[in-house]
């Protein structure tokens, strides 16, 4: 049997949210960019949250042996599950995120670049809708970028090409249930 790989008449690049209480955002985007990883396209991730504990899509990435950048910029969920670092400098990692997606998108180097958490991000303001809405604007044609987490903005929604809204009907953590390596982080 053959495969027909489809190719579009016009090549755009699409701005992506993946939003939503559920669970499964960053898995979403980590599956855009193992699906990029088939097509040979070069993928950038800043996650803007996460960081202060060991997460395994660091190691799956590096794995993969493909052109997938995983940065991690946060301190960790802000104001939550004990987290010990203070607003200011949650806020400042998050500005230096800001800085290095601006980065990879001038370098046009990226096919797609994730901003895993950014949402989340907004929503705590650790950054301004003004520089989320710079970063769309600012968005290269061609390349794709992917915005994950919690609380979406309206104006954020208004702008993308696809917002998908995962929902949680139930989760484990709810019953008492621990994270569990693979499956939560």
């Amino acid at each position: 049997m053959e495969i027909t790989r489809l190719v579009p008449k016009e090549r755009r690049g699409l701005v992506v949210v993946i939003t939503g209480n559920g669970k499964g955002k960053t898995t979403s985007a980590l599956g855009i960019a193992v699906r990029a990883c088939g097509h040979n396209m070069r993928v950038c991730i800043i996650q803007f949250m996460k960081g202060d504990m060991y997460a395994g899509e660091w190691d799956g990435v590096k794995k993969m042996g493909c052109e997938v950048e995983l940065i991690s910029t946060g301190k960790g969920f802000c104001g939550i599950q004990g987290n010990p670092y203070p607003y200011k400098e949650h806020r400042a990692n998050a500005q230096e995120a800001i800085k290095l997606a601006h980065q990879k998108m001038e370098s046009g180097e990226e096919d797609i670049l994730i901003l895993d958490e950014i949402n989340n991000a907004l929503h705590l303001r650790l950054v301004d809708l003004e520089q989320v809405l710079e970063i769309i604007q600012r968005k290269p044609p061609l390349m794709h970028l992917v915005l994950t987490g919690r609380d979406a903005h309206a104006q954020v929604v208004d702008l993308a090409d696809t917002v998908s809204e995962i929902k949680e009907v139930k989760h484990a953590y709810s019953q008492g249930i621990e994270p569990q390596p693979g499956i939560d982080y």
